[in-house]
Order: C-alpha cells, then sequence, then structure tokens
C-alpha cells in the first residue's frame, strides 16, 4: 500500500503491525530517513541488521536469508538496507517470493521515487508499505522541531524553532539531536518542562556558523570556484561527514527546484524572494545565496545538477573509501560549472 506524507505518521502504528517490507524514498533523504527510523521504533525490538543497495546488488539472495535467519541470540531482527535507485529490486523481488514469513525490511532508497519498480513491486501489497518524501519547507520543519520539543520537555518559540530548522540545514535528524541536547543541557524532562532560548542554544551548538555545511555549499553553487578550496579545507579540518554534506546539496537543489517552480515566468526575482521570506517559506538569510544560485541554475542546467548530484550520492555510496576524493571532484565539477554561467 502508499502513504503520502502527510498521512504518513498516522498510520505508524498500523503499518508496523501489518507491514512486513517499508519503502521509504524520495528527494528528501533526511525526512525518509526519520519515518523508518520511526517505524523501527514502533516494530518489536531486536537484533539490528544493516545491508547496502550495492551488496543485495551483488547477491539478490542474501535479503531472504537474513529476513529468514535466526539472530545470533536468538531475539527478534530488523533488517535495514540503504540503496540507491532500484538496484535492490531483484533482493525484494526474491523475498516476496520466499514462501517463509521473514523479518521486517525497512528500505531507504535515495534518487528513487515512488514510481520506480521495487515502489511498483510494493505499492499494491497490504504487507507493505511505500511513502515517498518531498523535501521541506523552513515553515514545515520548524514546526517539526516543536512537535519534537514537547515529548522532549522543551517549550521554544517559533523564531527559535526556525532557527534550530535553519541551523540544521532543514535535516529533521540534525533538528532532533538539537533537541536531545538542548533537553539534556537544561535538565528537561515531560514531567519538568524547560523553557529553551537562544542563550541555551548557542551554549550547545558549534562556536561558529562556519563550522557547518552551507558555507561550502553556498560557495559551489554560486560559482564561487576561488573558494572552493579553502572550503575544502576546512571540510577535512572539521572531519564533516561526505555524504551528510552531500545532502545538504541535494536539499538546496531541492530548494531551488520548488523556488523555480514558485516563480515561474516572473522577472522580478528580488521581489519573488521576498515574498517567500514573508510567507516563511525561506530564511532572510539564505535570500541572498538563493538569489545568484537561481540565476546560475534553472531549467535544464538545474535538472542536470540534480541528477549529477544524485550520481554522485550513488558513487559515494559504492565507494565509501575514496568518498572525499569522489566529492572533491565532484563539487570542483559543479562549481566549474555555475562559474561558467
Amino acid at each position: 500500500m502508499k502513504a503520502t506524507q502527510k498521512n504518513f505518521a498516522g498510520m505508524i502504528a498500523s503499518a508496523a503491525r501489518d507491514c512486513a517490507v517499508f519503502y521509504f524514498c524520495g528527494p528528501d533523504e533526511a525526512g525518509a530517513s526519520d519515518a523508518a527510523a520511526k517505524i523501527a521504533a514502533a516494530l518489536p525490538q531486536g537484533e539490528k541488521v544493516e545491508l547496502s543497495g550495492a551488496e543485495l546488488r551483488r547477491d539478490p539472495v542474501r535479503l531472504a536469508d537474513e529476513a529468514r535467519s535466526v539472530s545470533l541470540f536468538g531475539d527478534r531482527r530488523q533488517i535495514h538496507i540503504r540503496s540507491a535507485g532500484d538496484e535492490v529490486y531483484d533482493a525484494v523481488e526474491t523475498l516476496l517470493a520466499s514462501p517463509v514469513d521473514g523479518w521486517p525490511v525497512l528500505i531507504v532508497a535515495t534518487s528513487a521515487t515512488d514510481k520506480s519498480r521495487v515502489a511498483k513491486l510494493l505499492a499494491d501489497r497490504r504487507d507493505a508499505l511505500v511513502v515517498m518524501f518531498h523535501p521541506p519547507d523552513l515553515r514545515t520543519v520548524a514546526a517539526a522541531v516543536r512537535d519534537m520539543a514537547g515529548p522532549a520537555g522543551l517549550r521554544l518559540d517559533g523564531d527559535l524553532a526556525e532557527r534550530i530548522a535553519q541551523g540544521c540545514a532543514l535535516d529533521t535528524r540534525m533538528a532532533r539531536s538539537e533537541i536531545e541536547k538542548l533537553a539534556l543541557y537544561l535538565d528537561a524532562t515531560p514531567q519538568a518542562p524547560r523553557t529553551a532560548d537562544a542563550k541555551a542554544l548557542d551554549a550547545i551548538g558549534a562556536a561558529s556558523e562556519d563550522d557547518g555545511f552551507m558555507p561550502l555549499v553556498n560557495a559551489v553553487l554560486s560559482g564561487e570556484a576561488k573558494r572552493l578550496a579553502g572550503e575544502l579545507a576546512r571540510f577535512r579540518e572539521l572531519e564533516l561527514n561526505p555524504v551528510g554534506l552531500l545532502l545538504a546539496f541535494e536539499r538546496r537543489a531541492a530548494q531551488l527546484a520548488a523556488l523555480a517552480g514558485r516563480l515561474g515566468n516572473r522577472s522580478d526575482l528580488n521581489a519573488f524572494l521576498e515574498g517567500e521570506v514573508n510567507a516563511r517559506r525561506l530564511f532572510f538569510r539564505d535570500k541572498p545565496d538563493i538569489v545568484t544560485q537561481l540565476k546560475r541554475w534553472r531549467g535544464r542546467r538545474l535538472e542536470r545538477l540534480i541528477a549529477r548530484l544524485a550520481a554522485l550520492h550513488a558513487a559515494l555510496l559504492a565507494d565509501s573509501r575514496n568518498s572525499e576524493l569522489l566529492l572533491a571532484q565532484g563539487l570542483a565539477e559543479i562549481a566549474r560549472a555555475a562559474t561558467a554561467r
């Protein structure tokens, strides 16, 4: 069966009870991963077995074997898979053909959609769930942050929720981590709630805003090639995660695509973006970078950028040992393309 991003939350309990295979896809990898974590928490707990799409592409029978096998300690199991595109199609088809019920399988499929072969294989089955996640805007993630805060024992206002959402590059997983750190710092619990403020957030946060992904994202997508070497050096010094950094690029590309779609044929870009800021769909501090990037990435160029990022993501997952080198080469190519505009 299929669910939407909006109704998924209301289906978690029933899906965890009735389904054996869960397929989370779409351009919002953070949202898909967060959904998988919620389903995993609702399932009976046991040993977590992690597999990659590349492994299952090489050995399609392994998934069925793992789903039918018994934990080392005789406990329950959960099978977690991260894949790119349709590389797990044969493995899922083999699993479904097995006459023996297996442990639950949760798949987060980067660069796939609900029109992919795997999604179509699962969509009409009562024992499977397919959900596609689209990149959220600032208002949506800020609302999610406030939803996370209550169960953690935190009270926070809309401005602070937006600051957390923006600081996490609209990544709900990172936002959840920030909420957990805030609750720990303030000694907050649901029984003894505390009010969080900007001072508390500063106390748990990085020493500088430059300790994040966005300076590198903006340097590359804005075509500031002269800044690239310094930003890549900072990336290595801070030991930032290559896949996490690439996800920040993918979220910004998806944001540009959504903005370009709403902009249409209007010529006054500044007025349009000012309206987006006023509607709280765009953080005001992002506006200067977005202006530059929308001028460089529109139409077919933006389509090629999104495709290039998806291919780079798949390459990083397939060769984690050389991920930093692959990422640096890929970002240099994108920066040159933006500069040539």
